[in-house]
């Protein structure tokens, strides 16, 4: 396990900061975490993560964003993929549209290829969530997820899935349960103890890898 105690502020201006002020204290805390995963183990290569929440508003997507551009920094091969498909705010941080991207592929109106947006990082390139689904849960489960993941594995050397908060909808667990490892964030100020033990309850009822928790907003 391996904790963040470093603050960090969620709004839009700064979520970037790993990319705007890549020398910056916070900034390094991001590329400690991104050092504590690839030494989780030394005998796996974790490719596809899940950053999840117990609950909305703790920075998840916000540690997502900035994990993936300092694996990117790394010389890294990143997909960042909004599968929060209630709730998705990754288009925002990387400040591109939303009108064809998950939902889209995973129903074959497009390709993967179609549907990822470039950023203006290096290596880092974003899958936005497209058009929000009124089935998410199914969507997610499906077999064209896994292809889509297979598909992206050939050109990315690791997937960052923004996934939504852990105990508010099933489809956290059914990602938890595809991708290599779980990264559960959870914040210092909002987070009660009894949600972050459900979350971890759900994670391991998921048959989740759970590689640490964020401890995030940490005064």
């Amino acid at each position: 396990m391996f904790k963040r105690s470093e603050k960090v502020n969620v709004k839009k201006e700064i979520s970037l900061i790993s990319y705007i002020n890549p020398k910056s204290i916070i900034s390094e805390q991001y590329r400690t975490i991104q050092t504590n995963i690839q030494f989780s183990t030394i005998e796996k290569v974790y490719r596809t993560l899940i950053i999840t929440s117990p609950g909305l508003g703790e920075g998840k997507t916000t540690i997502t964003a900035n994990l993936g551009v300092v694996m990117a920094q790394q010389g890294k091969k990143i997909l960042i993929v909004d599968a929060d498909l209630r709730n998705p705010i990754i288009h925002y941080i990387f400040k591109t549209e939303n009108m064809t991207g998950l939902t889209n592929v995973l129903i074959q109106q497009t390709s993967l290829q179609e549907a990822i947006r470039k950023t203006e990082i290096e290596k880092l390139d974003i899958l936005p969530s497209g058009p929000i689904s009124s089935n998410p849960a199914e969507l997610l489960s499906s077999d064209a997820m896994k292809e889509l993941m297979e598909q992206a594995l050939e050109e990315y050397d690791v997937i960052l899935f923004d996934s939504p908060p852990v105990n508010s909808v099933a489809e956290a667990q059914i990602l938890s349960n595809l991708g290599d490892g779980v990264v559960l964030v959870v914040n210092s100020g909002k987070t009660k103890k009894e949600t972050g033990i459900k979350a971890l309850e759900s994670l391991k009822s998921a048959k989740a890898k759970l590689l640490g928790v964020v401890l995030n907003n940490k005064k």
